[in-house]
């Protein structure tokens, strides 16, 4: 992975260093899910994505885990899996940090084009999406779980054309 997006492959305790996820990061990653989410995933779920070597990658601020990233990469096109930070680092850039990054590897890995699901009642994250130039291109009935039932899903992509 650092190979493809040597920038960030930054293990220092720097704020804002990035360095790809390992195993012995699930415990700190599931528990920034599980405060993050009402309908996390399990530890499971992400055991799977680093086994099936998709990219995933942490966010450190002085050695501790703020935020990560989970994609998968195939046939020119990429797909936003999670991107999270701890809810307590809100406001302060880091996932924007994160997207960037994962464009800038989804690039190096091929990717013509990322796509991603948002919750209509993540305005947050709506903004952030559209501010680094994803555009919605349609909707998903009832696609996540929801308190009382099932929430529909915006679906967002970005042409990544030439060099960032």
């Amino acid at each position: 992975m650092s190979a493809l997006a040597p920038d960030l492959d930054d293990t220092a305790a720097a704020p804002g260093a990035l360095r790809p996820m390992r195993e012995d990061d699930l415990d700190a990653v599931h528990a920034i899910e599980i405060r993050a989410y009402e309908f996390p995933w399990t530890p499971g779920i992400f055991r799977d994505c680093l086994r099936a070597d998709y990219p995933s990658w942490v966010l450190l601020d002085e050695g501790r885990i703020l935020g990560y990233f989970l994609m998968s990469v195939a046939a020119g096109e990429a797909h936003v899996l999670n991107v999270c930070v701890a809810p307590e680092a809100h406001g302060c850039g880091h996932g924007r940090r994160l997207l960037r990054a994962l464009l800038r590897i989804a690039r190096g890995r091929g990717a013509e084009r990322v796509f991603l699901e948002v919750r209509p009642s993540n305005p947050g994250a709506i903004a952030l999406y559209h501010s680094e130039g994803f555009n919605e291109i349609g909707r998903r009935p009832r696609y996540y779980p929801a308190r009382g039932g099932r929430e529909d899903a915006l679906v967002m992509a970005i042409e990544l054309l030439g060099e960032a």
